[in-house]
């Protein structure tokens, strides 16, 4: 019998539930209308599931109280009865198992804890993988690597795929505590980094020897793990002068700072940093926790660092992976993120579903994903669900008998049995109707289909990736998706970002389409004109990666020379007319939209991230603002 906690601080609504639960056979273990009593009563009984509302009596809310549950691998639920723009980010951040918006229908309280049971198993199972996996890697590292520089570049290597940074460091104390050693890693590439030692960073800082820009990794402040963004980023530059300047020299807006014991009893100080700031979640400080015996083995290896040398390592040299992701192309931050998720997933059997715009390149995600899986010499199905007849999304997805309807002249093999044994990758997901969504709930559920006409149930064995540019979210509260199915995919989600998002790959997916397209068409373009590419990082690409390939590939049929240099750009967009008294202003949405983002930035006297900040005020992610601020020239 699964054991609840309710944390409700109204007590009509607490008592409901309570007797729902009761009623459907779980075990209510405690009910507590504040956090202090919750984490007593959590201690005490230890829940299978807490139930916490985000609104609570006393200084703490449920929000402070998920972040302890989620430190301890508590699954929970949360309980709200509406949400605020800045307050539903906040409980995201805390990795819920879903929510439960009031009032609420018992049924949807008992489907939600029903989703919610099946992705924590499917959760710690793979965080128990993965876990294994971190720590496994680590230990082979400390058995077969002997000099400190490379020991450092394949810490870096086993870590990205679970923490990911764009700069990693270790702050390593000297006996007499005179100064530190900070040793890092800024990563350049995918499985590729530039190693920066003590002395290369105070060159890049332009600092002297001795304590510049030094800290004292025994602070408290650097007592316990913690992450570090928003208003955060600001306290540790307080207490890290080192810090600050990484931050700023990088353009880093969020960390995660790790202390490891030594067999000295002298901390060493683990240190992830990332150019996104919303990037770190409790998850990485309890996947850390939970591997602390090898790292502190492996900190307690007595390997001088004060003698490497700068230098640049790609791992690819030396035969492992090349980090070729099915023609992907990007070392941004964003992309690389990307990158590092489909290595973290692509050899589970979960779920994936994969959200982004239209044009991103959502189903080279999928089949990266495939092609590094133990099912890459199984079949890959691609399904594009919004291109299925209505009428026949049944027989196209699960088959059908001879006779089962009119023209069924022979037995025909659903898409998932042709899949059997290997993926099937459902695009636009969010355009199937509600019944054939229950359907594929049962797929999920039972691993088993129906042919249309059939009298047994087939069992099979499929991985599904699914795909949607649609906010299956806002679906959800319009009817049109099932929230059941939904947290059933949303196991493992992974967002691939629009192009506009991630500008500073233009030029290499420029240089890689150009390319692709010489050789095809056997025509001699070596590239693009430095004013045509100038043109082009300023331009949003509404329809994305596809929009810049047909662009490259358009204009590189029609020039004659070696470089393209007169392409005719996309119109950015339409033109808007003011009102007739006004006849000597018209102005572009962009001009309109940087007035926009200018007046909401005076407003907030220039503060960007956080309560109150231009971003929540937008409604945007600080990453977004700070794209749009960048192409519209916005300093």
């Amino acid at each position: 019998m699964k054991k609840i906690l309710i944390v409700e601080d109204e007590y009509l609504v607490s008592q409901h539930i309570k007797s729902v639960l009761r009623n459907s056979g779980f075990k209510v273990c405690g009910v507590a209308d504040n956090v202090e009593e919750a984490l007593s009563l959590t201690k005490e009984h230890l829940p299978d599931l807490v139930l916490v509302d985000i609104q609570l009596k006393g200084e703490l809310s449920g929000i402070d109280l998920a972040r302890s549950l989620a430190s301890e691998n508590i699954p929970f639920v949360f309980l709200t009865a509406n949400f605020e723009g800045n307050t539903l980010e906040k409980a995201k951040e805390t990795l819920p198992l879903g929510f439960i918006v009031k009032p609420f229908r018992e049924f949807d309280l008992l489907t939600t804890l029903d989703v919610a049971f099946y992705r924590h198993q499917h959760m710690m199972d793979s965080r128990y993988k993965e876990e294994l996996d971190l720590d496994k890697k680590l230990r082979a590292a400390i058995d077969s690597v002997k000099d400190e520089k490379t020991l450092l570049i394949r810490i870096a290597e086993v870590f990205q795929p679970h923490i990911p940074f764009d700069y990693f460091n270790i702050v390593t104390p000297l006996r007499d505590r005179s100064s530190e050693i900070h040793s890092g890693l800024l990563r350049v590439g995918f499985e590729e980094y530039q190693y920066i030692g003590d002395e290369g960073f105070r060159n890049i800082a332009g600092q002297s020897t001795g304590r510049d820009g030094s800290d004292d990794i025994s602070e408290d402040g650097f007592s316990r793990p913690k992450i570090y963004r928003d208003t955060d980023i600001q306290h540790l530059f307080g207490l890290s002068p080192r810090s600050k300047l990484l931050c700023g020299i990088y353009d880093l807006r969020s960390a995660i700072l790790f202390p490891v014991e030594t067999e000295s009893t002298e901390k060493v100080r683990i240190e992830f940093y990332n150019r996104r700031s919303n990037i770190y979640s409790q998850h990485h400080l309890v996947l850390m926790s939970r591997i602390q015996a090898v790292l502190h083995d492996l900190f307690s290896r007595k390997v001088p660092v004060s003698t490497l040398k700068t230098g640049l390592r790609k791992r690819g040299a030396e035969g492992a992976s090349t980090g070729d992701f099915d023609g992907m192309v990007g070392t941004s931050s964003a992309m690389l993120s990307v990158l590092d998720k489909i290595e973290i997933v692509a050899p589970l059997d979960t779920s994936v579903l994969i959200l982004g715009e239209s044009g991103t390149g959502k189903e080279r995600v999928a089949r990266s994903i495939h092609v590094r899986s133990s099912r890459k010499d199984k079949p890959f199905v691609i399904v594009n669900c919004a291109s299925l007849p209505v009428n026949l999304v049944e027989s196209e997805l699960f088959g059908h008998e001879k006779g089962a309807f009119t023209g069924a002249v022979e037995k025909r093999e659903g898409k998932f049995e042709i899949a059997n044994g290997g993926t099937i990758f459902l695009d636009e997901i969010g355009e199937l109707t509600m019944d054939v969504q229950v359907k594929l709930l049962r797929v999920l559920q039972e691993q088993e289909i129906d042919r249309i006409g059939g009298r047994a149930p087939i069992k099979i064995n499929v991985r599904i990736l699914a795909a949607t540019n649609r906010d299956l979210e806002v679906e959800m509260e319009n009817g049109r998706f099932r929230l059941d199915l939904y947290y059933r995919l949303f196991v493992f989600p992974l967002n691939v970002p629009a192009l506009r998002e991630r500008v500073e790959d233009i030029v290499s997916l420029t240089d890689f389409f150009v390319a692709r397209y010489a050789q095809r068409y056997k025509k001699a373009v070596t590239g693009v004109s430095e004013d045509l590419l100038e043109k082009m990082m300023n331009y949003t690409w509404p329809g994305n990666v596809r929009e810049l390939e047909h662009f490259i590939e358009r204009s590189l049929l029609m020039t004659k020379g070696t470089v393209i240099t007169d392409a005719e750009m996309p119109k950015q967009g339409r033109m808007i007319l003011l009102p007739a008294e006004s006849p000597a202003k018209i102005k572009t949405i962009d001009e309109n939209e940087r007035e926009y983002i200018l007046s909401v930035l005076n407003s907030c006297n220039g503060k960007i991230r956080g309560a109150n900040g231009a971003a929540a005020l937008m409604g945007l992610p600080p990453t977004t603002l700070h794209s749009k601020m960048k192409r519209l020239g916005i300093r």
